[in-house]
């Protein structure tokens, strides 16, 4: 599933193509996605001007004319930059074509993802009123994670993956963080002490940072808007690894499910 890193990845790649652009064509392929495509998407979107994309967790807002889109990639979904000429694959759902021949064309084997009318601001939308901070805000630090986890019985991992505590910390970076924190993901999130937690905030924003420099984290599917892969694969320092060495210490990595997901971590380093 595309995450924080890949979405921002996404809205850096198709921004430059879209931002002052002029709608001319809308094509809609296949409207039973996660929510169904707007019935009125064509006519509301063909000539207004589009705005600059911007980004709320894992969702992408574009707003054109007066209205903003509410885009979200699913599990599989990509947006990638196309021209006039180059045909739709299978799975190709939605075309966007600007004035210039650009096409931003929407990609999702799965349909899990959507593109919809943001309902009135970012704030107000009931799919992202209750989102927590972005994680490289300064609203975003270890006394947040220390006062929102006290007496907390839940592991510290799916505490950090939280979309409530902090927002686009999924499983990869989850895991990797914690391993740069030096805390093992099965402690309870509650008996965690408050300089240990300023080291996970700190190791949180240095995953994501270096995951968005590298273009995100390509597994299976997720390409770049320019339909680029993500190399930050090649940086993983234990998701993915079990049985393999660590690489700080040289010992067998482990795996184990907290909240029904596989987590990777190292006995010796991580405590």
């Amino acid at each position: 599933m595309p995450e924080l890193p890949e979405v921002e990845t996404t809205r850096r790649g198709i921004a430059p193509y879209l931002q002052g652009r002029e709608i001319r064509e809308v094509i809609v392929r296949e409207r039973r996605l996660r929510t169904p495509v707007p019935v009125d998407l064509e006519d509301a979107l063909v000539g207004r001007q589009i705005g600059e994309p911007g980004r709320r967790a894992k969702y992408l807002t574009i707003p054109v004319g007066t209205r903003t889109l509410l885009w979200h990639l699913g599990m599989s979904g990509s947006l990638r930059i196309a021209r006039l000429g180059e045909l739709p694959k299978k799975h190709d759902h939605v075309d966007l074509v600007v004035d210039d021949g650009v096409i931003l064309r929407y990609h999702d084997p799965r349909r899990f993802g959507f593109v919809d009318w943001l309902r009135g601001g970012v704030s107000d939308d009931p799919r992202l009123a209750r989102l927590g901070p972005e994680p490289l805000s300064p609203d975003f630090d270890g006394e947040r994670l220390y006062r929102l986890s006290r007496g907390r019985r839940l592991a510290v991992k799916p505490f950090l993956m939280d979309n409530a505590v902090v927002v686009g910390v999924g499983n990869i970076y989850a895991a990797e963080a914690l391993f740069l924190a030096g805390i093992d993901p099965r402690r309870p999130a509650g008996r965690i002490a408050g300089e240990r937690y300023a080291r996970l905030a700190e190791a949180v924003r240095e995953v994501l940072a270096a995951a968005i420099t590298q273009g995100g984290t390509t597994l299976r599917d997720f390409v770049s808007g320019v339909g680029e892969p993500g190399y930050f694969a090649q940086r993983l320092n234990v998701y993915g690894r079990a049985g393999e060495p660590c690489r700080r210490c040289g010992g067998e990595l482990r795996n184990v499910t907290l909240g029904q997901r596989a987590s990777v971590f190292c006995p010796r380093c991580q405590s």
